[in-house]
């Protein structure tokens, strides 16, 4: 992937500045440092920094089509571009390159903003055609979009801090309501980004800038069985031989259509085995996997990675990571995730991807979806057996399924039968509503607001982002399936602005690498959302229909292990002989106050208690969510709210048309 940039007049003004656009670059250099590219109108700028995949020789951008009419800066891949181009050329289209961008720009001329709901792939894109502008975004939000409007002009970006770097008065505060919708789930949901004045377009729509004015529109939408219509019709056995081939052409396709060498992300766990044996089938021959391990033996997974590594007989590299690692690379993750975060995650996944960059490696395939496609995640086995719970609320057996759930967790939330109780029996009674499944993380992560500083509580009353959020649910959501709501609100929530940004994309272009995701691919997300909801969860069975797909492919210990999702240490990494400096002057009663968005005392009374429990480290989930989040929160702030950087950094175009001078 690549990084984006641009700037359109909304009023009559002079034209974007050189400078401005330069600087906006440079500040995405580290998502494509290969190559970088300029195109200015006396309307509207383009910024490229290039990370050369595809047609490595020819396709520098921004682009344009042979009339020089419509210009086109896009970061990501179209996988299917291939047949699309195909397509155009039977409709008499030439092409003078050998790259997806181009095959953008053509079918938008053949297509219209119909085009995008024919591509499949991983993308945002700026496209100008002299009279409007379109921004676009793929379906789930695999790669980011953000713009903001100040001073009669529309600034967008791959990443906020360039469109900061835009312009030094350009507002910088975080938005009290994106810490409100964070400390509910975990992330803001698009269109709202952390930042006042700044947004993040939806994944799956367009927005078109036309005579000073915009609509917005989408592309995809998510389409799940009403009833009969739409459903999958055939055995699991079929389903399960439907999926295999999808999987198998959406790796095909990511591992192929390269032209660089393609690696593989390989956790131990199913769904990144299976990419990493599809991917080797795909190649024909050896390849190259990384992985993850942890000095903490509760996080470790490597038995099982090396299992899956003799298997595919892979050249295999490994990153052992420690607490220690974690604070030391904190500050880093947090300047690219751009967003305060609650859990330390992203850390060690930006330690990999710097392993993966070292072996000379641009592209991973990873296994990110397949929890959201295929129903594996524990949230959906919690929400089954409390609906079930509810049916019978005075029942004694049924909410002992509940023990079934989190064996991974060593102070598990159903340990203690009774707090269990309590706890997952609130709001039975509502099971028939949306979000019920997602009501219990909603809730034990809003009981974090009690660290907000009073100026921050005050500007949230009266608020209500959960009730938002639901509001805005589609039309046709009633008549889902329970799995298939509980599916689309963790897609729309979680998948998009946590695992896609902060683990996923965020860290990869930190160190200039793509991740390629086979199970987010636009026809394995419509095969998966057809099946029934029994193919998928049968009993508090997860992804059944995924594992007998893989049957043939991934050892049965790893079919039939415990689910273990991907975690890391939180707070312990921070706390101890070995803490940072930074980590004590970013949580220090003045900073904190300086800063003012929590309150002080409240924060000193969590930090100590922390520090007196680094011993035994017995932090609870609660705590561990506190820390990390206030500490990212206060860093964020030091880095793009307090930090300005003025510097134009260095570029050598490879590509500069500037029409309102000379052009090469």
């Amino acid at each position: 992937m690549c990084g984006i940039a641009g700037i359109l007049n909304l009023t009559e003004r002079e034209a974007p500045g050189i400078d401005a656009l330069t600087r906006m670059v440079g500040a995405l250099r580290h998502r494509g440092p290969d190559e970088f590219g300029l195109y200015r109108d006396e309307r509207c700028g383009l910024g490229h920094a290039r990370l050369s995949i595809i047609d490595v020789a020819t396709g520098q951008q921004p682009l344009s089509d042979a009339t020089g009419e419509h210009w086109l800066a896009f970061n990501g891949e179209i996988f299917n571009y291939v047949e699309l181009r195909a397509e155009l050329q039977a409709l008499g289209h030439r092409f003078r390159t050998q790259s997806d961008t181009e095959v953008i720009v053509e079918a938008y001329r053949a297509w219209g903003l119909a085009a995008f709901a024919r591509m499949n792939g991983q993308f945002a894109l700026g496209l100008w055609d002299g009279r409007r502008l379109v921004l676009a975004r793929d379906a789930v939000g695999i790669v980011p979009l953000y713009l903001s409007e100040h001073g009669g002009r529309l600034y967008f970006a791959s990443e906020v801090k360039a469109i900061f770097a835009a312009d030094p008065n350009l507002p910088r505060r975080i938005d009290p309501l994106a810490l409100e919708e964070t400390f509910s789930f975990w992330t803001v949901v698009p269109p709202r980004a952390v930042f006042t004045g700044v947004e993040e377009l939806r994944p799956g729509y367009l927005r078109v800038y036309e005579a000073g004015r915009w609509r917005e529109q989408p592309h995809f939408q998510a389409r799940y069985p009403l009833g009969e219509e739409g459903a999958f019709r055939g055995t699991p056995e079929d389903a399960a031989e439907a999926v295999r081939h999808a999987l198998e052409e959406a790796t095909r396709l990511r591992m192929l259509r390269a032209d660089v060498p393609v690696g593989s992300y390989l956790s131990g766990g199913l769904d990144s085995s299976l990419v990493a044996a599809l991917g080797l089938r795909a190649m024909g021959s050896r390849f190259q996997t990384f992985s993850l391990r942890f000095q903490d033996a509760e996080y470790d997974e490597t038995g099982f990675q090396r299992e899956m590594v003799s298997r595919l007989e892979s050249d295999h590299h490994e990153v052992v990571v420690s607490r220690a690692d974690i604070a030391r690379v904190f500050p880093q993750v947090i300047a690219h995730t751009e967003r305060p975060i609650l859990r330390t995650a992203p850390a060690p996944l930006f330690l990999l991807s710097a392993l993966v960059r070292a072996h000379g490696i641009k592209v991973v395939l990873t296994g990110e979806g397949a929890d959201e496609m295929f129903a594996g995640y524990d949230l959906f086995r919690e929400a089954k057996v409390r609906r079930f719970w509810a049916r019978a609320p005075q029942s004694l057996w049924r909410p002992r399924l509940l023990e079934r759930l989190y064996p991974y967790l060593q102070r598990s939330p159903v340990s203690q039968q009774a707090m269990a109780r309590q706890f997952f029996g609130r709001n039975l009674s509502g099971w028939r509503d949306p979000g019920f499944a997602h009501d219990t993380r909603w809730q034990g992560t809003a009981a974090l607001k009690r660290l907000f500083a009073p100026a921050v509580r005050e500007a949230v009353r009266g608020s209500d982002v959960v009730g938002e959020l639901l509001a805005s649910l589609p039309p046709e959501f009633p008549r889902w399936s329970f799995l298939a709501q509980d599916q689309y609100l963790e897609v729309r929530t979680l998948l998009s602005g946590y695992l896609l940004s902060s683990q996923g994309d965020r860290m990869l272009m930190a160190h200039s690498v793509e991740g390629r995701f086979p199970f987010l691919d636009s026809e394995v997300i419509a095969l998966a959302n057809s099946l029934p909801a029994e193919y998928k969860l049968r009993g508090l069975d997860e992804k059944r229909v995924l594992k007998q797909a893989a049957r043939d492919l991934v050892p049965q210990s790893i079919l039939e292990r415990k689910k273990q999702p991907y975690r890391a240490p939180d707070a312990l990494s921070f706390v101890g002989p070995d803490t940072p400096e930074y980590v004590a002057a970013a949580l220090r009663p003045e900073e904190v106050a300086r800063i003012g968005l929590f309150d002080p005392e409240v924060v000193e009374r969590l930090w100590r208690k922390c520090r007196e429990r680094s011993e035994d480290g017995q932090f609870s989930n609660a705590d561990n969510m506190a820390v990390v989040g206030v500490l990212s929160t206060q860093l964020l702030h030091q880095q793009l709210v307090d930090g300005v950087d003025r510097s134009l950094p260095s570029i050598e175009w490879r590509t500069f048309v500037d029409r309102l001078g000379p052009q090469s």
